[in-house]
């Protein structure tokens, strides 16, 4: 598996919560399957209010997502391809809920 964390573009099906489509490094992937579908919280254990708790050094004042302990992702690994005929791969795709970003996770091989 090759992790990654990087912006992306999603499209989803029409009245329907999955991705469609995605696009990374400038191409168009066309999502053939979901595989999986999950949830996770944040990293309570490493947010601000925790740290500070501890006594560690917080720094500069982070986005409401990275302080939010209950902040959900939506993780869903996909089958998909670029167009038609190219040969599919498996991908997780993040869902920021909170802030409704995306984020390819990882490429599984």
């Amino acid at each position: 598996m090759r992790r990654y964390d990087e912006l992306i573009h999603v499209r989803r099906g029409e009245g329907m919560d999955a991705p469609e489509q995605f696009v990374w490094r400038g191409r168009l992937w066309q999502v053939r399957d979901i595989v999986t579908r999950w949830l996770e919280t944040g990293a309570w254990w490493d947010s601000p209010l925790v740290r500070s708790a501890r006594g560690d050094d917080v720094g500069a004042t982070l986005p409401d997502e990275e302080t939010d302990l209950l902040a959900e992702h939506e993780v869903w690994r996909v089958l998909a391809s670029v167009g038609a005929s190219g040969s599919p791969g498996v991908y997780e795709l993040d869902h920021a809920r909170g802030t409704g970003g995306w984020r390819l996770r990882a490429v599984v091989d």
